[in-house]
């Protein structure tokens, strides 16, 4: 009768996904490395959106 552990993890799992899509089409990467990124996380959710934390495209502006 309780929430299972599985479920809860696939929703945050699914909402962080969510997110690193959105972020990743909104950076100013070249259309081809945004679709690079996209499917990574498709195809490997969890260590996809490990790997665009790490590694992914950011919008880290210097002002000079």
């Amino acid at each position: 009768m309780g929430i299972e552990v599985g479920g809860i993890l696939g929703l945050l799992v699914l909402i962080a996904d969510i997110y690193a899509i959105i972020k990743t089409i909104g950076s100013s990467a070249s259309t081809a490395k945004k679709v690079i990124w996209i499917l990574l996380i498709l195809i490997l959710p969890v260590i996809g959106f490990l790997l665009w934390l790490l590694f992914g495209p950011s919008d880290k502006r210097v002002s000079v």
